[in-house]
């Protein structure tokens, strides 16, 4: 498999020394290559759809699937780890990736093929080698919605298909407190749709995270066991009021400032490493607003050790509060915006911990077809991905010199 060129990484290490980006040195950047309206979703995308316009890029040209074992080179250490040493340390490898979207052209096209699995096989690999792979679902997967077909619409449902291709793909958990969570094509359905999205994610053995039948539920943490360190993680979102839950109605977690707090305190009463998941920020910008800036401080502040956020569609900046890493936004994983380069590619995030403690992160930049099938990103397109982010990441203040 190909790496970024010695020259395009020297490029790009020139604008994260001159920007300060990661604030603990030199870091390497690793690369691999919704027809009817519905009363429930309010919604604030632009969007350019046809079956004309649906084509992919020739430049973006799949690699074939590396070794993982021989294609990364470490990143240095972030935090130290001390441990006796007579006592084994676990590496304990996450991987994350951008929002999932089921509806419109990618449900047609699942519907065409007669499943989902052929999304991943380009990448199923990948993420069936990390222990614990875990995805950000915007959409809803139940059978009660019709189909809306390939056309303009904000309603992005799609089958239970997708539960089982996702969980084939290695996912383990994702998070489900998202602005699309309560789709569907017809009036009202919106919450017998979001029961069966978690509904099928249970089925499957995919542990949704960040909603739930009442605000108590959706705040909860997921505590998940990887080799004796328990992970807890927890989701909440911002975007679409109509989604949100409350004492008494279903829905998603709501991000405020007192909710973040109480979600994060309650998982770092139960965990060893607290992940934080929002779902946040302004559409097609890969710059965080000064929402997210305020929200990133005090999910550190309260305990995370993790940020990892998702909903602009585009990658976003990441920056390094406390010695904690955020990823402000990893972009769209699996979606049918394709009238644009930058809504078709995205990140995978892959953290590796020994014991509990963050020892390295790397960046694998990917692209979506017209079908929602993901590739991983040549090396030209790979060095664009990058060096996006490090020019949003040198936006963010008090990062520049």
């Amino acid at each position: 498999s190909k790496l970024v060129s010695a020259q395009s990484l020297e490029t790009l290490a020139r604008v994260v020394r001159k920007s300060g980006w990661l604030g603990l040195g030199s870091l390497l950047l690793i690369v691999l290559a919704a027809c009817a309206p519905a009363v429930d979703p309010i919604f604030t995308e632009e969007v350019e759809l046809s079956t004309s316009n649906l084509t992919t890029p020739a430049s973006l040209t799949a690699l074939p699937l590396p070794t993982l074992t021989a294609s990364f080179t470490p990143v240095p250490t972030i935090t130290p780890t001390s441990t006796p040493t007579n006592t084994p340390v676990p590496e304990i490898t996450l991987l994350f990736t951008g929002q999932y979207v089921p509806g419109r052209c990618v449900q047609q096209a699942v519907e065409a093929r007669g499943g989902a699995d052929y999304i991943f096989d380009e990448i199923r690999q990948l993420i069936q080698s990390a222990d614990l792979a875990v995805g950000t679902l915007n959409g809803t997967l139940s059978a009660i919605s019709p189909p809306t077909g390939c056309t303009r619409t904000f309603v992005l449902a799609g089958s239970p298909e997708h539960a089982d291709a996702l969980r084939e793909a290695g996912f383990d958990a994702l998070s489900v407190a998202t602005n699309h969570i309560k789709n569907c094509n017809f009036s009202a359905c919106g919450d017998r749709a979001f029961f069966e999205t978690l509904q099928n994610l249970n089925r499957v053995g995919i542990i949704p995270i960040g909603a739930g039948a009442n605000l108590a539920i959706a705040m909860q943490p997921q505590i998940i066991k990887i080799h004796g360190v328990r992970f807890g993680i927890v989701s909440l979102g911002e975007i679409e009021p109509r989604a949100f839950a409350s004492e008494s109605e279903p829905g998603i977690a709501v991000l405020t400032a007192e909710n973040l707090q109480q979600a994060i305190a309650e998982a770092r009463a139960q965990a060893d490493v607290v992940i934080f998941m929002p779902h946040w920020g302004p559409e097609y910008s890969p710059r965080p607003n000064p929402n997210q800036l305020r929200y990133a401080q005090l999910a550190v502040e309260a305990g995370a050790d993790l940020v990892v956020g998702n909903h602009t569609h585009v990658v976003q900046a990441i920056q390094i509060i406390q010695e904690v890493p955020v990823f402000y936004g990893l972009g769209n994983f699996v979606f049918d915006q394709t009238w644009s380069q930058e809504t078709t590619e995205s990140v995978m995030l892959r953290v590796r911990f020994r014991g509990q403690e963050l020892s390295s992160y790397e960046l694998i930049p990917v692209y979506y077809g017209r079908e929602g099938e993901v590739y991983l990103a040549d090396e030209t397109q790979s060095a664009e991905i990058l060096e996006r982010i490090a020019n949003a990441s040198q936006s963010i203040p008090g990062t520049e010199e």
